[in-house]
This record gives structure tokens, C-alpha cells and sequence, in this order.
């Protein structure tokens, strides 16, 4: 079965799913295809010109929503839009990292995880369970998610936040 699989699959009879592409509209070509006369570009105003785009963020005139936020002081600091607050300012560390580099016993603890090579920054360390683990270990991290929360204790070890 598998010889078979091998042998119809290939670079030279690779395509798309079928209904995956569509062909390109093609503009101005008559009153019969639908996109005739004005092309799609309605009548007259800067759209209907060559060369016109629409600005970046543009809402049909309304405010845009960079102009209704409030500002901080500073011309070109990234603080001075406020969409900053919503950025996540921690490092993840997966539970599969802690099983290769961590031998049973051990404390894990932010020094110690920057010691092996994780978590490298300054920002706090939030444990991740993506991956196995068997071997027991203390860990202590500012975060844990649920399920490395349960995969840390179901292989004997504690977890403790800071």
C-alpha cells in the first residue's frame, strides 16, 4: 500500500485542491462579463482613476480608530500608543525543555532554567505543558498553564509560583 502512495505522489503531479483556486477576474473586457464599462470602479471620484489606492486603515471617512485612541507624551515612542498593554511580557518554557535538561530531584527555578539556556530574558517565566515529562522536579516559575500544572504533578513533582 505504502509503494503504491510513494509512487503516485511527487513533485511532477502535485495541484491544488480542487475548488482551492479561482481564476483571475479579468476587467473591462464588455457589458456581458458583468466587469465592463466602469471596470468595478464606479462613476467618477478618485477611485475611479488610475493610479488611486485606498489609505491604509481608512473607514469611509470616519475617524480611524489610531486617531479616537488617546496618546502619550513622546513623538515616536511605541508607549505612546496605548494597544502596548495587550502585548504578553512573559517567556514560555514547555514541560518537554524541563524533562531534557533537568535530571529528577532538581529545583527549577528562573536562575536555574537561564543557567541551561531558557528562558535567556529578564521578563517573568510562564511554564507551558507542550510535551511529556516523567521525571520529578520542584519547579518554580511566575505562571503555569493548566495542563503543565497537571503533568508536573502527575510525574510526582511541585509546582510553585512566585
Amino acid at each position: 500500500m505504502s509503494e503504491e502512495r510513494s509512487e503516485r505522489i511527487g513533485l511532477h503531479n502535485l495541484a491544488p485542491a480542487p475548488g482551492s483556486r479561482s481564476r483571475r477576474k479579468r476587467l473591462g473586457r464588455g457589458k456581458g462579463t458583468g466587469h465592463g464599462k466602469t471596470a468595478g470602479r464606479g462613476h467618477k471620484g478618485a477611485g475611479a482613476r488610475a493610479g488611486s489606492k485606498r489609505k491604509l486603515a481608512y473607514e469611509g471617512g470616519q475617524n480611524p480608530i489610531h486617531m479616537r485612541m488617546g496618546k502619550l507624551r513622546g513623538p515616536n515612542k511605541k508607549m505612546s500608543m496605548p494597544f502596548e498593554k495587550f502585548r504578553t511580557r512573559t517567556q514560555p518554557v514547555n514541560v518537554a525543555e524541563l524533562e531534557e535538561r533537568f535530571s529528577a530531584g532538581d529545583e527549577v527555578t528562573p536562575d536555574s532554567l537561564r543557567e541551561k539556556g531558557l528562558a535567556k530574558r529578564r521578563h517573568p517565566v510562564k511554564v507551558l505543558g507542550n510535551g511529556e515529562i516523567s521525571t520529578k522536579l520542584t519547579v518554580r516559575a511566575h505562571a503555569f498553564s493548566a495542563t503543565a500544572r497537571e503533568k508536573i504533578e502527575a510525574a510526582g513533582g511541585s509546582c510553585e509560583t512566585l
